[in-house]
């Protein structure tokens, strides 16, 4: 069966642990609610980037406006298709929101879709929760006197992952490209891949500055040089998975080979990355003839 949105009367009998973070003033990160959520407050009221899993929602969506004294989410970012960044979607797309996203988000949202490492299916969204203002590269949108910038990080985490940045501010939001603790998931069966994932850490650290505030799709906010560490494991990983693809090995060969053991220390058992990272090479690559 589907993975669905839970009912309101399930959703609102569930609690979750949250912790806020807070950037400024008019800005937090709340945790605990299935992913990062990043809430700002504006003259119109608030933008959220993502919005925790369906379960928590009417509990995150109450703490944030304790937190910033305001009710009205009028803008919700999807950094991608995930249930645990689209949770508050069916809320908040009935009370009105624009719910911005790539293409591709709205696609996933609008099938059954499978769940990273899982032959569950997610989906479809009701219409009123699917993303009502789609992008295909990038995007602008007033943010008060100030402006936020998104764009799509091609292939990343999944085929339809968004940053969404807050120049002003000077905070980024990565989503699922980067993970705060542990090593980051690629949803290979939605279109992400190691290659894209390289990429689109390249593009963040384009964006930002050794002082900018880096939020991840989970776990603490980060800085330029936790991604500057990140790409520099991911991209000689991505090389030697070439290799060994191109040799005709295979997934569990990656895995046995242990190419990230001198990670693991601090980043956790790397097993299932390599393999997913691996497998992620199918759709782009093959062994030459």
């Amino acid at each position: 069966m589907p993975w669905q949105l839970f009912s309101t009367a399930r959703a609102d009998s569930r609690t979750a642990e949250l912790s806020v973070s807070r950037l400024a003033d008019d800005m937090l990160v709340i945790s605990g609610a299935g992913g990062n959520v990043l809430a700002a407050r504006d003259s119109q009221g608030i933008v959220l980037v993502d919005g925790g899993a369906a379960q928590y929602s009417r509990q995150l969506l109450e703490r944030v406006s304790t937190e910033l004294s305001a009710s009205r989410v009028h803008t919700l970012f999807n950094t991608h298709w995930h249930p645990e960044q689209t949770g508050s979607n069916e809320r908040l797309g009935r009370e009105g929101a624009t719910i911005v996203a790539h293409e591709n988000t709205r696609l996933w949202l609008s099938t059954q879709s499978p769940l990273p490492g899982s032959e569950e299916l997610f989906g479809p969204l009701p219409p009123v929760a699917r993303p009502n203002e789609t992008l295909y590269d990038t995007g602008t949108r007033p943010f008060g006197a100030e402006r936020i910038d998104y764009g799509y990080l091609l292939q990343a985490h999944t085929d339809g992952d968004i940053y969404v940045h807050f120049p002003e501010r000077n905070v980024l939001v990565a989503g699922g490209v980067v993970s705060g603790a542990g090593w980051p998931v690629i949803d290979w069966r939605t279109g992400g891949w190691i290659g894209g994932m390289v990429n689109g850490l390249s593009k963040l650290i384009e964006l930002s500055d050794a002082q900018t505030r880096i939020v991840p799709a989970t776990g603490p906010v980060l800085t330029r040089a936790d991604l500057e560490e990140r790409h520099a494991i991911l991209a000689p990983l991505f090389a030697e998975l070439r290799k060994m693809l191109t040799s005709g090995l295979g997934p569990l060969e990656a895995v046995e080979a242990g190419p990230l053991r001198e990670y693991e220390a601090k980043y956790g058992d790397a097993s299932t990355f390599v393999k997913t990272a691996f497998e992620s090479l199918w759709g782009h690559l093959s062994p030459d003839a």
